[in-house]
C-alpha cells in the first residue's frame, strides 16, 4: 500500500474510520465525532502549517489515514511533532500502518522535525506494540488521564527521534 496526501473528497472515509474508533473503542479518549466540514478544516490548516494528511487505499477505497502537528504551540517546540494513526479492521497486519508511519515520518523529517511523538491509550495494546515494533519507545506513561466508557486510561507517551535537524 503507497500512502499519498489526502484530499477533500477522502474526507467522508476518513470521518467514517475516525467516527468507528471514537464510538467503539478506547483507542481515542473522545467522544465527539468528526464531521466532514471539520475535516476538510483540519486538511486545509494542515497544509497551510506544511504538515502532511495521508491515506492509503484498498480496493480503490480509503482504509486508513494518519497526520501530525506540533506537539505543543510555541517557537521552542517546533521540531517535535505528534501523530494520530487510525486503519479500519480490513487493513491491519497488511502493512499499511507501515507505510503510513513511513510517510509521516519522512514528510515531518524533510521539514526539519527532530522527534515524533505518540500519545497511545493504554487501552489500546496492540498500537503500544506496534510504535514499539517501529522504533518508538515509551517515555511516559500518564495514569488515569483519560475516560471513556466508564473506565479511567492511561495515556503511554512514545517517542521516535526523526534525526531531522534545524537550519
Amino acid at each position: 500500500m503507497t500512502p499519498r496526501l489526502a484530499r477533500d473528497d477522502d474526507c467522508a472515509a476518513i470521518a467514517s474510520i475516525w467516527n468507528g474508533y471514537i464510538r467503539d473503542s478506547l483507542a481515542t479518549f473522545t467522544s465527539a465525532e468528526k464531521t466532514e466540514a471539520e475535516l476538510r478544516a483540519l486538511l486545509a490548516d494542515k497544509a497551510a502549517a506544511g504538515h502532511g494528511v495521508f491515506v492509503v487505499e484498498a480496493a480503490s477505497a480509503v482504509c486508513g489515514f494518519a497526520l501530525y502537528g506540533q506537539f505543543r504551540g510555541g517557537p521552542g517546540y517546533a521540531h517535535t511533532m505528534e501523530h494520530s494513526l487510525l486503519l479500519d479492521a480490513g487493513a491491519r497486519g497488511r502493512g499499511a500502518g507501515r507505510a503510513l508511519m513511513a510517510a509521516i515520518e519522512a514528510d515531518a523529517r524533510a521539514g526539519g522535525a527532530h522527534s515524533m511523538i505518540a500519545g497511545v491509550s493504554a487501552g489500546n495494546p496492540d498500537a503500544v506494540a506496534f510504535h514499539a515494533a517501529i522504533g518508538y519507545r515509551e517515555i511516559a506513561r500518564l495514569p488515569e488521564v483519560g475516560r471513556k466508557f466508564g473506565r479511567w486510561l492511561d495515556l503511554v507517551v512514545m517517542q521516535k527521534m526523526l534525526g531531522g535537524a534545524p537550519d
